[in-house]
């Protein structure tokens, strides 16, 4: 890739291997007294499992790179790996992929990250383990037209600080946030300088409930309630009954798009609503186009195993819009 010239579409946040367990015997329990659903497995022995898929350069700032990537826009994305062989495999994919890497940070005597997925049915259970780095933005001159933020670890409270004074010194950058595990336990006021320079933000309604620090189901409330920390355009998602969005002026819901087939893993779903709405936008596309785009990425990527498989073109995008149902139409609510 030319290393010149302006970055359309740059990923931050930790990049991770992803390896894709598909369970046999097992079974799910719901008895937990927390009212959440428990994956069971026999203790001790030995538990037979279908079969094995790896994924060498996933995470959320990688998944939405790659499907920035693969609907037109020049991508890059900064990240830390260890000199370990998977941050090779890890390097080596991005590359491959036509990501542009000059941001990556190798660090010396450090590994990179490896998450296993176990998967039952269409659900999954992550056993994730974030590596601390020594965490610093580089120095990316232009700015890049957008900056998608996700996922970091435990230590980079300070990193999100650095992030927003580098946003607030190239207003040619435009800020996506999709908060990670980490950033939407951190609260908004840790983060509020982030929140303020944001121009569109992605969560999920228990994620918006958790931000607000409330028990608020009310979906136009907890599009207020982010709007007022500063994002510009706030996006929530709710599962099966599809996305909402508020930018100040109006409220609008989108559907899902239909699914061809049962889902085969979720994982990466949301990854590619979020960074196909983003794409939708810097492509010059309306809001009610975006939410159009967005279920479309989404719906292919939970036909496959692995976040990235998925990923469709602009051009198969257009298709499937041609061959949308009536209903699929974004409404004022």
């Amino acid at each position: 890739m030319d290393k010149k010239g302006q970055i359309d579409f740059l990923g931050v946040g930790d990049v991770v291997i992803d390896t894709f367990i598909e369970l046999i015997d097992a079974w799910i329990e719901n008895d937990n007294p927390e009212k959440s659903k428990e994956l069971c497995m026999h203790f001790g022995g030995k538990t037979p499992y279908e079969s094995e898929v790896t994924t060498p350069a996933a995470g959320n700032a990688s998944n939405a790179a790659h499907a920035a990537m693969k609907l037109g826009l020049r991508a890059g994305i900064v990240t830390n790996i260890g000199d370990d062989f998977n941050g090779s495999q890890i390097l080596l994919s991005l590359k491959e992929s036509g990501i542009d890497t000059r941001y990556v940070t190798i660090h010396r005597d450090h590994k990179s990250n490896h998450n296993y997925i176990l998967r039952y049915r269409e659900e999954r259970t992550i056993l994730i383990h974030h590596n601390e780095y020594d965490y610093k933005f580089p120095d990316v001159d232009p700015g890049p037209k957008w900056m998608y933020l996700s996922s970091l670890g435990d230590n980079s409270l300070k990193h999100h600080a650095e992030i927003a004074r580098y946003l607030k010194k190239h207003p040619e950058t435009k800020l996506a946030f999709q908060p990670g595990t980490f950033q939407i336990k951190l609260g908004k006021n840790k983060l509020k300088d982030l929140y303020k320079v944001s121009k569109l933000f992605f969560c999920n309604k228990e994620e918006a409930q958790s931000v607000l620090e409330t028990k608020e189901a009310n979906i136009k409330k907890l599009l207020s309630g982010i709007y007022e920390l500063g994002p510009k355009i706030v996006v929530i998602t709710d599962g099966p009954n599809g996305a909402y969005v508020f930018d100040g002026k109006k409220y609008l819901h989108g559907k899902m798009y239909p699914d061809p087939k049962p889902p085969v893993s979720r994982t990466g779903a949301g990854d590619a609503f979020s960074s196909t709405f983003t794409v939708a936008l810097a492509l010059g596309k309306t809001l009610e186009e975006a939410l159009m785009w967005g279920p479309i990425n989404s719906m292919s990527v939970v036909q496959h195993i692995g976040a990235q498989a998925g990923h469709l073109t602009r051009k198969e995008i257009e298709e499937y819009l041609k061959k949308a149902p009536k209903y699929y139409q974004p409404e004022e609510i």
